[in-house]
């Protein structure tokens, strides 16, 4: 039996070893202002609320977005739009082109982008961030000479609407109408919109003048910004809520009252409750690759000059993997910043991230910048758990039970069933379009049950999870046809976004194994739907499984016509190895290889989010070389310099799909037990991180040296059994006695945790 060496101690707070962390590792820094929208500017948020920073000396360009600004209605997806912008034009000089020292940085750590130079010989300092609490957008404008600040502030609105400016503030607000690729098409809910801005200005004065406020020899400027629609989640309730003026204007009038140092603290303490409680360290970067510019630190990684403006190639015949410089923080700080990303985007009360985020600067977005859910709004919402951003993943329960009525009705009109299906494009109304896929209900459902699977919430799993897997369950029950031999699969349908219109595809196959698992295991855990959970059962054991077909892949279809040369994107029939579970090196060694030779025929290359999915794949086979080559390659050829990520065009999941991987690869627990570093690449010979949550609540530290396992700190949140598998040995002690462990033939040892206690595991 291997030894363990096991010590019960006091739960260490997360924030403590967070603090450790070097902040040079958490910053995004740049030496010219932006050009591009989507290749430079820099985003901040606060969950509903967010903007793009230009970053210009003699001109500001603040572009602002707000989740709920959508046009569709119940019967269509419609369309995320544009919000607003926000000019500061300052005042030319004799010498407005002897600018030097120009720094545009956004530190994830604080969440506060901050952009300075030096103009004349006087230096200018500019602080921006967008507050959770205050929920306002705060910018502040400072000097080191008096009197430095002259020039006027602007707004513009994405959408026909009526302006007003008094006093010190501008604004404006209208009603939401458009269309997206019908002209004749006019949604029939239209949401009310507004925002404000007001300025407060120390030294100097400000004036109203032709709609904008002019501010003249002013020390400092600190400008407000709120906006808001009258949308509210409730199908019953019309979608629609108050107008946000009062809202709004109520919102500025409390934060004008403090000052910016307790705005900024406050919304730091805030948004470092939640960054702060994971640090990651895959090795340390030479201090003169880390002291370059963001995009150059790129380039050096590349081994090759890639100008924001040229278009990056994606096929990985274009890539060169060996010219360039290893740089461990690049890879950790483009993981932190899907983290910081996420806690901008999806916060309690917000909306959940689109395939944007929450940043669109057009009424005409790629894919309509919505929630895809044929891999997208999934892939978008793998990492949060595990990335102990729980709070995080709300938005997304919140969204899904207020548009499943809608959901509902549509399917009972085009199937005949009762429960609840998916078109694969969807808005914040309920409204779809795009093709019927009806295993992409079962997809999403796979990311409610895993937020349950992380958090133990009963409250949540009663409330949220369980109705709507309960409904999904009868949708299928009603919806699964009966083959001669008795196994039951799904209808006609294609697996995204190819192939033949077939019965029981494999992306449906899995999915439903999936649904029906989790459903029992929730009806078990809440003591509910005995005779129900049966019957679920006896139809999971009926499923058409998994099949290996004549070049030993993995079928995509319950045919053998899979196509060795296809290099589609999709990789849908693996869903059973990542994110489900139905198949494991472990428990389906046969199906895990079939997997493999599936995943190797499709190649390499693809798009962003392909490459992420691939990381996660090759994690799941417990291949982190393999794993490590598309990380690198999607750093290569997905990432444009402000390390957004793109499809392309610019596409989020991709940011929050690397993290997915990357998390996958140092720590699994999809299998009902804790694999401490799974597929740990050669390249990160060394490391360590604190605070990666997994299934059963635990939060987890991990430390290797040489390539190998040293040692973990397992803090147990609620209690109860912990299973463990390390692949390395192990001593276990407690009190300077052995505690008595139970193993498995696997290698998975088991021991009682108590809540609130941490166990500390140590190699030989």
């Amino acid at each position: 039996m291997k030894k363990i060496f096991i010590t019960i101690c006091t739960l260490l707070s997360l924030n403590a070893f967070a603090d450790k962390e070097d902040l040079s590792s958490n910053i995004l820094w740049y030496d010219q202002p932006s050009q591009n929208w989507q290749k430079q500017c820099l985003p901040i948020g606060n969950g509903h609320l967010g903007a793009m920073i230009y970053g210009g000396v003699q001109k500001e360009h603040i572009q602002f977005n707000e989740d709920s600004v959508w046009i569709g209605d119940e019967t269509d997806t419609g369309s995320y739009q544009a919000f607003g912008d926000l000019f500061i034009n300052f005042d030319k000089t004799d010498n407005a082109e002897q600018v030097s020292d120009y720094r545009r940085e956004l530190n994830i750590d604080k969440a506060v982008h901050t952009i300075t130079y030096n103009l004349g010989g006087v230096s200018y300092k500019r602080e921006y961030f967008s507050s959770n609490p205050a929920d306002v957008m705060v910018f502040r404008l400072t000097a080191d000479r008096q009197g430095a600040y002259k020039g006027s502030i602007s707004l513009k609105a994405a959408h026909k609407a009526d302006f007003k400016a008094e006093g010190n503030k501008i604004s404006f607000a209208g009603k939401l109408s458009g269309q997206y690729r019908k002209p004749e098409e006019n949604y029939a809910i239209r949401l009310d919109f507004e925002a404000q801005v007001q300025v407060i200005n120390e030294g100097g004065s400000l004036e109203i003048k032709d709609g904008k406020i002019d501010f003249k020899n002013c020390n400092s400027l600190l400008i407000l910004l709120s906006g808001d629609t009258n949308y509210l989640n409730r199908h019953d309730k019309g979608w629609k809520q108050q107008h946000p003026h009062q809202k709004i204007t109520q919102l500025l009038a409390k934060a004008s009252k403090r000052s910016f140092e307790q705005l900024r603290q406050e919304h730091i303490t805030d948004y470092q409750s939640l960054f702060k409680r994971l640090s990651l360290d895959l090795g340390k970067t030479p201090k003169h690759i880390l002291s370059l510019p963001t995009s150059e630190r790129l380039d050096s990684y590349r081994g090759r000059k890639a100008d924001s403006s040229t278009k990056v190639s994606y096929k990985a015949a274009a890539l060169n993997l060996t010219g360039g410089k290893p740089d461990p923080e690049l890879e950790q700080l483009i993981f932190q910043y899907a983290r910081y990303l996420m806690i901008s985007c999806s916060r309690p009360g917000s909306l959940p991230s689109n395939l944007q985020g929450l940043w669109n600067n057009s009424n005409k977005p790629p894919w309509r910048c919505d929630y895809h859910s044929d891999v997208n709004i999934q892939m978008n919402y793998w990492f949060v758990d595990q990335a102990n951003l729980s709070e995080c993943f709300t938005p997304l329960s919140e969204w899904l039970y207020s548009v499943v009525p809608v959901k509902r009705e549509a399917t009972k009109e085009k199937y005949n069933t009762r429960g609840w299906a998916h078109r694969a494009e969807n808005g914040i109304f309920g409204g779809s379009s795009f093709k019927w896929i009806p295993g992409d209900g079962a997809w999403i459902m796979q990311n409610i049950w895993d937020h349950y699977a992380y958090t133990g919430d009963k409250q949540y799993l009663e409330n949220r999870a369980y109705p709507l897997l309960k409904e999904l369950c009868q949708f299928w029950e009603d919806f699964l046809i009966e083959w001669p031999g008795g196994e039951l699969v799904s209808p006609e349908s294609f697996s995204p976004e190819h192939g033949p219109i077939a019965e029981g595809n494999s992306y449906e196959q899995q999915l439903v194994y999936d649904l029906f698992s989790n459903y029992i295991q929730a009806s078990q855990d809440l003591g509910v739907d005995a005779d129900f959970r049966k019957k679920v059962a006896s139809m999971r054991s009926r499923l058409l499984a998994p099949q290996i077909g004549k070049w030993g892949q993995l079928q995509e279809w319950a045919k053998d016509i899979d196509d060795p040369n296809n290099k589609h994107r999709h990789m849908s029939h693996l869903i059973g190895l990542y994110p489900g579970r139905q198949i494991s090196p472990i428990t389906t060694p046969e199906l895990a290889a079939a997997a493999q030779v599936s995943i190797n025929a499709r190649g390499d290359g693809g798009t962003g989010w392909s490459k992420a999915l691939k990381i996660s794949n090759w994690a799941r086979l417990h291949d982190g070389n393999r794993a490590y080559k598309l990380l690198k390659e999607q750093i290569h050829a997905n990432f444009y310099s402000n390390l957004l990520s793109f499809h392309p065009p610019f596409q989020i999941d991709a940011n929050f799909g690397y993290s997915a991987g990357l998390g996958e690869m140092l720590m699994q627990s999809h299998m009902g037990f804790i694999h401490l570093l799974p597929a740990l690449p050669e390249e990160w010979s060394e490391g360590s991180v604190r605070g990666m949550c997994a299934r059963g609540s635990f939060s987890v530290d991990i430390t290797w040296k040489d390539g190998k396992f040293s040692s973990a700190t397992i803090h147990s949140l609620k209690g109860g059994p912990c299973r463990l598998l390390v692949n390395s040995e192990l001593s276990v002690k407690h009190n300077s006695q052995s505690i008595k462990l139970s193993q498995s033939a696997k290698g998975i040892v088991s021991f009682s945790t108590k809540a609130g206690e941490s166990y500390s595991v140590t190699a030989n």
